[in-house]
């Protein structure tokens, strides 16, 4: 792959102008959303997003995310049942991703989908990314800003850190408030499927569609209906080890609440799910690099399996899978 020069851009009109220029014409640029930094493409130009999946290394059968300002800008790609309908007019923007059955005439590259009849659709509440979408006036296919399988990007150092020299630019919009990717669930006319959990549980999204919210099927031969789904995912390079609550010799072991002495480091010391969350993949950088210097293994206290840490604990597990 041909070394481009990546600018780490500032959060300024003159940023978000050059930012939208190099995504108009085809370039690739990493920006902030309120739950990680993505990776964004000119998602009708399937040239810039072929360029996406060889820059992040992302199997081809692993559907994309479409970013977009407003409801209004992502009627025309997808049919809306009413159950969509409700949840876009409480969630958007914000952490939601709807997968829709996708319009006939949306002007999309084929590869966004992955060869399925649906699209995974988006529109994120951060200011920068807001502002950055209305200045490209496209749609913007954008999963997040790392190499495939890696842990997801929270800082703008972290995306130049997996991404410089594969991408034009970066702009750089501080840490993520969330940390965590969105809540996706897909929408048909029968029903709700919670496909990844996030920040919005399923009771908020049950509450607001009127409808019941189903878990999807977990089976690893199925295919890939929207990102996140990969049995191995979010993953450091040292092996992790969950529900740790003695770590073995040589183990970096990370705490979560009170009665973790001794831990080196901690998703939350007072058992806050919200800190645990925006702190988990810096936690988990941390924690790799302490690996590399030691035993490269890292055990993970506990994580209480209950509204945010439904979406915690879903990473965690994909992030401790076997590798293959």
């Amino acid at each position: 792959m041909t070394q481009l020069r990546t600018d780490l851009l500032p959060a300024d009109p003159a940023g978000i102008a050059t930012a939208a220029r190099l995504l108009r014409g085809g370039q690739l640029v990493a920006f902030p959303t309120e739950t990680v930094y993505g990776l964004g493409a000119d998602a009708g130009n399937a040239d810039a997003v072929a360029a996406l999946y060889a820059a992040k290394g992302r199997p081809a059968e692993n559907p994309l995310i479409v970013h977009l300002p407003d409801a209004a800008a992502a009627q025309p790609l997808a049919r809306f049942p009413p159950h969509a309908l409700r949840l876009a007019a409480a969630f958007w923007p914000g952490p939601l991703t709807l997968v829709l059955p996708r319009a006939d005439s949306a002007a999309l590259a084929p590869a966004v989908s992955a060869g399925r009849p649906t699209v995974a659709l988006r529109v994120p509440a951060h200011p920068l990314a807001q502002a950055l979408l209305r200045a490209v006036r496209r749609p913007v296919a954008a999963p997040s800003a790392n190499r495939s399988g890696k842990l997801s990007p929270t800082l703008a150092a972290d995306a130049m850190a997996g991404l410089s020299g594969r991408i034009a630019a970066v702009i750089d919009g501080g840490a993520c408030a969330i940390g965590l990717e969105s809540t996706i669930v897909a929408v048909d006319a029968a029903q709700l499927r919670l496909l990844r959990p996030g920040a919005i549980g399923a009771d908020l999204l049950a509450e607001a569609a009127g409808a019941p919210v189903t878990a999807a099927a977990q089976d690893p031969n199925a295919p890939v209906e929207a990102p996140g789904q990969l049995a191995t995912h979010y993953a450091p390079e040292a092996v992790l080890r969950l529900d740790v609550t003695a770590p073995d010799p040589g183990e970096v072991w990370v705490g979560f609440g009170p009665g973790c002495d001794g831990a080196a480091l901690s998703l939350s010391d007072t058992g806050d799910l919200a800190e645990a969350a925006a702190r988990l993949f810096a936690t988990l950088r941390a924690a790799d690099r302490l690996a590399a210097e030691g035993g490269g293994r890292i055990g993970v206290a506990p994580v209480p399996d209950h509204h945010l840490g439904l979406a915690i604990n879903d990473r965690l597990r994909r992030a401790a899978a076997p590798r293959e």
